[in-house]
């Protein structure tokens, strides 16, 4: 059996949404400083590299990360491949996955992660509201991305996350796909359990495994 992690790594340099928290880790503790151990210290927004999207993100009250179910995010899963040149996943692209509950996509985004400079991009693939729609009257129990948002960057009415999020679907994303071929794996994706603060999401490890 493989094993391929699409998890993009918690690094002070990795890139963050704009306007959220950068990445900061420190070593508070060290051996060669004296210390009998050596312990690091970490501050980022909970919408880092890799990560999980609760309902509570964008609609108050709603579930919040520790709370969602672990079983919409361990199964079958579907990575579809999005053409490079394609920058709103809209619903003719989605003819590929009829009866997949998880489905991750690889796009043109993935390839940002390669990039040396490591600053955000705005012109990252994103999903459009009426795919979004198909999505969420499908089934789906988990749908991932291969950059910080399913969301088209500027949006105002952030209708995208709201169509997925009021049917409980679970939004991943920050995922790297580079080195994953389309088709069929078995995903498991287990976000911290954070509690406290809005429960809005959480940084997450996620795998892929075929056999």
């Amino acid at each position: 059996m493989k094993i391929y992690d699409i998890t993009v790594p918690l690094s002070s340099g990795v890139p963050v949404y704009e306007g959220d928290p950068k990445v900061e880790i420190t070593a508070e503790l060290t051996i060669d400083g004296g210390d009998s151990a050596n312990v690091s210290r970490l501050c980022c927004g909970v919408h880092t590299a890799t990560h999980v999207d609760a309902p509570n993100h964008f609609i108050d009250g709603t579930r919040r990360v520790d709370e969602l179910d672990l079983e919409k995010m361990i199964g079958k899963c579907l990575v579809v491949e999005v053409d490079k040149n394609v920058r709103s996943i809209e619903p003719e692209h989605l003819s590929d996955f009829q009866g997949a509950k998880r489905i991750l996509f690889k796009t043109a985004s993935s390839d940002f992660w390669g990039d040396p400079d490591k600053k955000f991009r705005r012109d990252f693939t994103y999903i459009s509201p009426a795919a979004a729609k198909i999505i969420a009257d499908s089934g789906v129990k988990l749908v991932g991305i291969d950059y910080l948002s399913v969301e088209k960057f500027g949006s105002t009415d952030f209708q995208t996350h709201l169509t997925l999020l009021e049917k409980e679907i679970v939004i991943l994303e920050g995922l790297d796909l580079r080195k994953i071929d389309p088709g069929e794996y078995e995903l498991i994706c287990l976000p911290l359990k954070l509690s406290g603060g809005k429960g809005d999401g959480a940084p997450a490890r996620a795998i892929l495994r075929c056999d």
